[in-house]
């Protein structure tokens, strides 16, 4: 499937009809689920013709896309101040995790519903397609900026799994504050600073020599793992 992101309408006209029809779109899936929602319904209720809709999007799912990679650059925006100021890896990760969470709280009620569709192993929309690779790959990028411009010193055969290791970490955190119900998502927050230190000492463990065939154990496993889930997305 193309990549709604591509071919993007230069003149101010298009751009600002393709950011109405998004917003609509949003604000549809949020009040009716994802499933419910139409393409119709979507483009009455942005004052366009269907058929200006598709051409902007072609599907309700290129709409989706479309808000994945916004919200990326978005997170990639809310995170590069810190990127920019720290050194330390932890206060790094610690501040780019942060800021992601900060900057998907708007959409907190709609990541619940979006979230019974993009579970689904086989949707499109789900983290680990094709059709998510673009925004997987700049998300993953993000987190071998964090590692990478750090002073940590980490061996090269655990930094080409790292950032990977860390998207997963970030996927997982995503995952329990949709499911945070606590005031200002205390919880999430929380979680982010308890895992954080330990992620970074796990790291620092694994980065010493003596370490080494563990290490090389748990990189294989990790290799392992993501080609299983690759054979799941095709």
């Amino acid at each position: 499937m193309t990549n709604a992101r591509t071919g993007l309408i230069k003149t101010d006209k298009g751009q600002q009809t393709r950011a109405a029809i998004l917003k609509t779109a949003l604000d549809t899936f949020r009040e009716q689920g994802y499933e419910r929602a139409t393409m119709r319904a979507i483009a009455e209720r942005a004052g366009v013709a269907l058929g200006n809709a598709y051409y902007y999007f072609h599907s309700k799912e290129h709409l989706i896309q479309e808000f994945y990679g916004e919200l990326q650059e978005e997170q990639a925006v809310a995170c590069d101040s810190v990127l920019k100021t720290e050194s330390d890896l932890k206060a790094r990760l610690l501040g780019v995790m942060r800021a992601m969470i900060a900057t998907l709280e708007p959409y907190h009620q709609f990541a619940g519903k979006l979230f019974k569709t993009a579970a689904d192993p086989h949707s499109p929309l789900n983290p680990f397609s094709d059709e998510s690779d673009p925004v997987r790959k700049q998300s993953i990028a993000l987190f071998a900026d964090v590692v990478g411009e750090s002073k940590a010193r980490v061996p090269k055969d655990l930094m080409a799994e790292l950032p990977y290791m860390l998207w997963l970490y970030h996927m997982g955190i995503i995952l329990f504050w949709i499911h945070d119900q606590s005031r200002r998502r205390a919880r999430t927050h929380r979680l982010i600073d308890r895992s954080v230190d330990i992620i970074v000492k796990l790291i620092a463990v694994a980065s010493n020599p003596l370490m080494r065939p563990l290490r090389k154990s748990a990189i294989r496993l990790m290799t392992e793992l993501r080609q299983d889930v690759s054979a799941i997305a095709d």
